[in-house]
């Protein structure tokens, strides 16, 4: 469901990409249609586009070609999900404060758990450069992100459950 127009008017960096193509600023226009799209999709297949490379050859010639999934839910102890964003190793920009898992891929779907954390400090580079080192460290091929701790607090709790999770899997 797209939010309504009045609760995005007037709101610095509100855009939507409208019928004919191309993105504009939200204005107190009467009518329109609208698109949510992933910006991150859109920059791909432009950026294929522009350099004249044929998206659906590409797509086709990698089939066998195993992409990462997006979003994984990890289980905590107490039957809580949480909800990671999925980056490599390599590919997983500066956070702010945030929980992580470094996870090393075993085949096709199987994650092996490595380590569980959390990143507190107020530069987004240093987190970064710690969750890499461990990753680095430890040979994880993934990141999973959790954003969603609202407060230091909150995300020690997500810390500490998921890996009391963790410790009571490998204990059975």
């Amino acid at each position: 469901m797209l939010p309504n127009r009045s609760s995005l008017a007037g709101k610095a960096g509100s855009y939507v990409r409208v019928a004919y193509g191309h993105e504009e600023p939200i204005l107190g226009c009467s009518s329109m249609s609208a698109e949510v799209i992933q910006l991150a999709d859109f920059r791909a297949r432009k950026s294929f586009a522009i350099s004249g490379v044929d998206l659906a050859a590409v797509t086709r010639s990698a089939g066998n070609f195993d992409a990462p999934t997006r979003f994984h839910f990890w289980t905590g102890a107490t039957g809580k999900r949480y909800v990671h964003t999925v980056y490599s190793l390599f590919d997983c920009p500066p956070v702010g404060m945030a929980n992580y898992v470094l996870v090393r891929k075993d085949g096709h779907a199987k994650r092996a758990v490595l380590a569980i954390g959390r990143v507190t400090a107020d530069s987004t580079s240093l987190n970064l450069a710690e969750i890499r080192q461990r990753g680095a460290a430890l040979g994880a091929d993934e990141v999973h992100i959790h954003l969603l701790a609202s407060s230091a607090h909150e995300s020690k709790a997500v810390e500490v459950d998921l890996r009391t999770a963790q410790f009571a899997a490998h204990a059975t």
